[in-house]
């Protein structure tokens, strides 16, 4: 138990300031957070433009997948920059070329009839930065929030991201119906703000530098060396594999409640309003997610969180109305939302600084990379079998997935302890060694 310090009492030495009151912390979350608003904004208006331009549903599609193409290509490039440059110098320079990207787009649509290719390569661009990008921000989180408040701030994080989901549709057709041009535009200057918070923080973000004399291996070992990490740890090679199956189930229930929901006679305002449900059901189940870790225990709360998100999703296929879809979605999301609290918590804690970005962006490649299989097989499923056959095949393989958490006791062996006693795993030995 924490000792108390001269002047304080025991609850207040044990209770740590809240992270509102940490301006380097408030400057990277508001920055992340209004580019991920920004983002929210340009997806919806990119195929939509595409769509209006071209009259194709396929372009619509292409331009999507491209961006998607290219943050997979500089994922695992990203983060194994982020563990041997200066993180904050690529938090400055990376979102610059998003918001050039974004505001080259606006401008070519605001001239009219902009060349389909610019747009798909201009797409392309702004995919290859975000990848980079994205392999700095674990690393990022961990040297701004103490080790006994991850959780919270990942629960933060969570929940900031899901109301953006929440307010980034509806602003992005809103901005759309004011001028084609606007939601591009939108988010370029959001980009800004990335780098800006980001020279606003005064901690050092690292990497740490080599002693003088170390030799420092090639870009690609560094890579394979967050491979060998992950490896070494029975607690990331299971929750980074069952995640990225997670996830893949995930997204093919996604497709298959719009479809629910239409085949129960609900028209696109009811989709909207099931959509928001799950969202607000993902928001209070990020807040409530360190609040359950400290009173149940991480691996309580894993599995409890599991099997909710697996009664929810068989129950949806039952229920009658859209509006009851929306409530068990609802109930779905306030599950799911406390599992990705716990498995990110535990990663942040666990890997070491230095190999923090490969990991992180090893795991978020294979959850991307995987993604795209969960919806093609839920709508194969739902033409040949039915949707509501479907949804409850997908719940049957979630239920497999939470049958596991049980089996897998000696890989999970972690979460049995306190998240900010967690011990950093030992730094490897280099491969050409």
């Amino acid at each position: 138990m924490a000792r108390s310090r001269p002047g304080e009492t025991p609850n207040t030495a044990e209770r740590p300031p809240s992270l509102w009151r940490d301006r380097d912390y408030v400057y990277w979350w508001s920055g992340n957070g209004l580019s991920t608003l920004g983002t929210s904004v340009s997806t919806l208006a990119f195929p939509l433009f595409m769509l209006y331009a071209t009259g194709s549903a396929t372009q619509a599609g292409t331009i999507t997948v491209l961006h998607m193409l290219g943050k997979l290509g500089t994922l695992a490039v990203g983060g194994a920059l982020a563990d041997r440059v200066s993180r904050r110098a690529i938090l400055c320079v990376v979102p610059l070329v998003e918001a050039v990207a974004m505001a080259a787009v606006a401008l070519l649509v605001y001239r009219g009839s902009p060349p389909v290719l610019a747009l798909d390569a201009l797409a392309l661009v702004s995919g290859l930065a975000a990848g980079l990008k994205i392999g700095v921000s674990t690393p990022v989180l961990r040297r701004i929030v103490p080790k006994e408040q991850v959780a919270t701030a990942t629960a933060q994080s969570m929940g900031r991201d899901m109301v953006v989901q929440l307010i980034g549709a509806p602003l992005g057709g809103l901005l759309y119906s004011m001028a084609r041009w606007i939601p591009f535009l939108f988010d370029a200057v959001s980009f800004v703000f990335v780098t800006l918070g980001s020279l606003l923080i005064r901690r050092p973000l690292g990497p740490d530098r080599h002693p003088d004399g170390d030799r420092r291996p090639g870009l690609v070992a560094d890579m394979k060396d967050g491979v060998r990490l992950i490896r070494r740890s029975d607690y990331l090679m299971f929750t980074l594999t069952w995640g990225a199956l997670l996830n893949t189930v995930a997204q093919g229930l996604t497709l298959l409640f719009i479809v629910l929901v239409r085949h129960r006679g609900g028209g696109p305002t009811a989709v909207g309003v099931a959509t928001s449900l799950a969202l607000a059901g993902g928001l209070i189940g990020a807040v409530a997610g360190p609040w359950l870790m400290r009173r149940l225990g991480a691996r309580r709360v894993l599995l409890l969180s599991a099997w909710v998100f697996v009664a929810s999703f068989a129950l949806v296929a039952l229920v009658p109305q859209p509006w009851q879809i929306g409530l068990v979605l609802m109930v779905g999301m306030t599950g799911m939302a406390p599992m990705n609290v716990v498995t990110e918590s535990y990663e942040v804690r666990l890997v070491p600084d230095a190999y923090l970005g490969r990991v992180a962006a090893t795991g978020q490649f294979f959850f991307q990379g995987m993604q795209w299989i969960g919806p093609l097989v839920a709508g194969f499923l739902a033409d040949a079998a039915g949707v509501e056959t479907a949804v409850l095949i997908l719940a049957a393989a979630m239920a497999l997935l939470a049958i596991s958490l049980h089996l897998a006791r000696r890989h999970l062996s972690i979460l049995d302890t306190p998240l900010a006693e967690v011990p950093e795993l030992p730094a490897l030995q280099p491969a050409h060694v």
